[in-house]
């Protein structure tokens, strides 16, 4: 009963991170905020979803893909936000800054 809540808890606050995730997609500024806030949520939202997965039975081998899937979750995804922006400079593209400084 106690490991079903707590993946409950997990599982919610994950899909809590993906969907606040998808409002700043909508909400951010420029390119580099989305990609950024995106980065992140989609990070820690698949995360903390396939952590609340793994404390539901059977436990063993559906265990372990998934530890398979959080592992190659946690390289690829800031990898791919990091090569985006990359390309996103590379083409040209600039992030917007805010150009009044105080002296």
């Amino acid at each position: 009963m106690i490991l079903e809540i707590v993946s409950a808890v997990l599982v919610l606050a994950g899909a809590l991170f993906a969907l606040i995730g998808g409002i700043g997609l909508l909400r951010l500024p420029d390119f580099f905020s989305r990609i950024h806030g995106a980065g992140l949520t989609d990070t820690l939202g698949a995360g903390l979803i396939l952590i609340g997965l793994m404390f539901l039975p059977p436990h063993g081998l559906v265990t372990a893909k998934l530890v398979a899937i959080l592992i190659f979750l946690w390289i690829t995804s800031p990898t791919s936000t990091h090569a985006l922006a990359n390309a996103a400079l590379g083409a040209g593209l600039r992030p917007r800054v805010d150009e009044t400084e105080d002296a």
